[in-house]
């Protein structure tokens, strides 16, 4: 293979260098000094071009920000989530809290103290909350993302038409401004997602071991731990750097003029940056996150009492009696949900036995007392006897003096053949019988002291409950009873099953032997940072797989690429924020990235078959670029088919950003080697593709500005079957001026709801319920 000269090589593009070394040829991987150079801004008219992209950014980003002057779709969460932090009152959500923290941030300086609450979309803003001044951030990142594209494909090796052009398109991308307008996470996200791409793609062109290489090394690792402590979609790039690091190592470690050392040298530093530096940011930001939230508050009832118990405010017993035993008053909480304690109430199934119901409920009350007695005494206990591992008891539930008790019956709504009902049964007079008894069995490896293995104490001890007549446990899943029993989670006794869900232990306790002014008192330990995190991130994970109810406007992965439906996000006053992508951006990005895809495959049969591949340097550096960036495009993209949450078409905004930065390396081939005697046609279809984009956007902009429309003009654009409501929208625009005065109120319409039943956790609503 002959190696072209560097004389011959365009300077902003790489050559194939390969070099003949004793025993084999192999690849230098170092760039040539001019590479850097040439694939920065650095010459008067192109600072100019880009500081035009710019001001384009800021007028179609920033333009009329203020509309609509009321919550627009998850708003209602992230406005919410800002306002909790003012007030450091805790909540639970599933995304990391960086972006969330810039939102409050910005609200505190320009005077917002949390009074507003956020509550629900279409909620006007009282003039006393800097709404617009919050929606700034994301309009101003991504102006950002913008400039960081055009910045990107330089560092990658494209002219700077081109850069301007792809950059052009980024600004007009439908979804990307209306996604930018508003207190949501995506905008932030995507820009620290594109620093991480620009920072990488600098620092493969840089010197190794040079002063810039190790800036743009440092720079790619923050990048990387800004994106993953904003959204959890920062992982994927992760896993890209990650990917494309091995492949540069793979090369490097083949390159015989790079020693030992200093391959061991690549191993290290970029281990450092990559996993260490966005590690480190990650829990810096949940301790920040930790140390704001400091307050009881709806969130609360997602996490352990443990953790609870840290919080001020919190309603979890500070302390307890440490030694159960007969005649104990006790709440008993189940271990492995966040079910709460177990309870009754003085309300009858609807079905099964009929007998009175029992749950687990969340809260502190007194429906969710037991007294503990002995299977079979017909007298009560004289002096303390305590609970060890195997004896036999019975719980009475104290107000309604009824016992837990199980049979042979199908619980009302789980109906599988190894699950019992759990009801309380009895009546005055009633001494009990043997379908009350059940079994204590302390699970040794799971208590946390020695005492508490051998004898039931509060807090201390994890035990199981078996029923002595029909040999299953007392059990409880992640199901909830019909509304006849208050939503509350079902409570089983369960012969098969996951062991973990039959694991319970005693909170309180009180009992009439024993003196809190002198006998032992235990609670809860204080868990470390590491172990709040731990938890958080086992709630987010779990929360986040529990979104799957149905709604209006989700969609699938596969239609995505195709723009087949958007999301409503805002309806009132005859207007509408209807988010939807740019149809002519969008459908070109799928469809380079699947002619490439074929192409690539093309290229390897013919390399099968005995044939090169093309060492023309624009060729090659095309096909590098492409692969790395389809490579982005599949890390973010593929795995939302392995999620059973609900997913809309938001989603894959950081996926067709990859695709975006494709799509420049594509119009980078049509330019520098297809035309590349011919630029004139080039410059030609730049200039035709960009207008038909901007034509879209301006036809469609009345949805991403709440703008004025007409039924016809909507109707008319409905290409597909995008499912924006025409008939909100007046026969002619001079209507709006007749309602101008007084100005109509309405409530949302039906179906634009925010994200809480778009994709993410209505906390509130989850807390009352769980």
């Amino acid at each position: 293979m002959s190696k072209t000269s560097l004389q011959e090589v365009p300077e902003n593009t790489t050559e194939l260098n390969i070099s003949k070394g004793e025993l084999r040829p192999f690849i230098v991987t170092s760039p040539s000094p001019q590479l850097s150079k040439s694939r920065s801004v650095t010459s008067t008219k192109e600072k100019l071009i880009l500081a035009s992209l710019f001001i384009f950014a800021i007028v179609i980003r920033l333009h009329n920000i203020s509309r609509p002057d009321s919550v627009v779709f998850d708003e209602v969460h992230f406005g919410g989530f800002a306002r909790k932090y003012i007030l450091g009152t805790f909540f639970m959500d599933v995304h990391p809290p960086l972006a969330k923290l810039l939102f409050a941030g910005v609200g505190s300086l320009g005077g917002y103290d949390g009074d507003f609450e956020f509550k629900k979309i279409g909620d006007e803003f009282p003039e006393n909350v800097p709404y617009v001044l919050m929606r700034y951030l994301p309009s101003v990142m991504g102006v950002g993302t913008c400039i960081m594209l055009y910045l990107t494909l330089r560092a990658s090796g494209c002219q700077p038409v081109v850069c301007a052009l792809t950059t052009a398109l980024l600004i007009i991308e439908n979804a990307n401004v209306t996604i930018s307008r508003f207190i949501l996470l995506d905008s932030p996200m995507l820009f620290f997602i594109a620093s991480t791409v620009y920072s990488f793609k600098k620092f493969q062109v840089q010197e190794p071991f040079s002063f810039q290489w190790y800036k743009t090394l440092i720079a790619t690792g923050v990048s990387l731990g800004l994106a993953a402590s904003s959204k959890w979609v920062g992982f994927f790039t992760v896993a890209w750097i990650g990917l494309l690091t091995i492949w540069d190592l793979w090369f490097i470690i083949g390159d015989l003029t790079v020693s030992a050392k200093k391959i061991v040298g690549h191993f290290i530093t970029r281990a450092i940056a990559f996993l260490v530096v966005p590690t480190l940011l990650y829990l810096i930001f949940f301790a920040i996150h930790l140390e704001v939230l400091t307050k009881e508050g709806d969130g609360g009832a997602f996490m352990s009492s443990a953790f609870r118990s840290t919080l001020e405010g919190n309603a979890v017993p500070k302390q307890s009696l440490a030694n159960v035993g007969l005649g104990s008053l006790v709440t008993i909480r189940h271990l492995n949900t966040r079910g709460g304690y177990l309870h009754s109430h003085n309300h009858l199934y609807e079905g099964g036995s009929g007998q009175q119901q029992v749950t687990l409920y969340p809260h502190i009350d007194s429906n969710n007392q037991w007294i503990v007695q002995d299977y079979n005494a017909t007298e009560e206990p004289t002096e303390f006897v305590p609970l060890k591992d195997g004896i036999k008891i019975r719980l009475n539930h104290k107000l309604t003096s009824r016992r837990l008790h199980s049979h042979n019956l199908r619980p009302p709504v789980t109906e599988q053949d190894w699950q019992n009902e759990v009801s309380a049964y009895g009546h005055e007079g009633f001494s009990g019988d043997a379908n009350d008894d059940f079994v204590v069995e302390i699970a040794k490896d799971l208590s946390t002291t020695e005492e508490a293995k051998q004898n039931v104490r509060a807090i201390q001890t994890v035990f199981r409950l078996r029923h002595a007549m029909t040999g299953c446990y007392l059990f409880s899943h992640e199901v909830k009873l019909p509304k006849w029993a208050y939503e509350q989670q079902e409570v089983t006794c369960a012969t098969q099953g996951i062991k973990p869900l039959s694991y319970w232990y005693v909170e309180t306790n009180e009992n009439p032997f024993l003196d809190k002014e002198v006998d032992e008192m235990v609670s809860y330990p204080v868990p470390t940072f590491f172990q709040k995190v731990a938890e958080l991130h086992a709630r987010m994970w779990k929360i986040n797989k529990g979104l799957t109810d149905h709604h209006v406007y989700e969609s699938t992965p596969d239609s995505w690429p195709f723009l087949l439906r958007g999301i409503s996000y805002w309806s009132k006053n005859h207007s509408q924020v209807y988010f939807m992508g740019n149809a002519v951006t969008w459908w070109t990005v799928t469809a380079s990235i699947a002619l490439f895809s074929v192409f690539l495959v093309f290229s390897i049969l013919r390399w099968q078959r005995g044939f090169g591949f093309s060492v023309d340097p624009t060729v090659f550096n095309f096909n590098v670029q492409m692969l790395h960036y389809i490579l982005g495009w599949l890390l973010h993209y593929l795995p939302s088919f392995l999620m059973a949450r609900q997913l809309f078409l938001h989603h894959y905004l950081p996926s067709l950003y990859f695709g975006i930065l494709a799509l420049g390396h594509v119009f980078e081939i049509i330019h520098s080697y297809v035309f590349k005697n011919k630029q004139v046609v080039s410059y030609s279809i730049f200039v035709l593709f960009f207008a038909i984009a901007l034509s879209f956007f301006q036809r469609y902009s009345p949805l991403i500005y709440a703008g004025q429309w007409t039924k016809g003009q909507c109707k008319e654009s409905k290409i597909l079957k995008w499912d924006f409501d025409c008939n909100s929208f007046p026969t002619h625009t001079s209507q709006y001026e007749i309602w101008a005065s007084p100005v109509e109120t309405s409530t949302p319409k039906e179906g634009t709801q925010s994200e809480s039943t778009v994709g993410e956790p209505d906390v509130e609503k989850l807390g009352e319920t769980v």
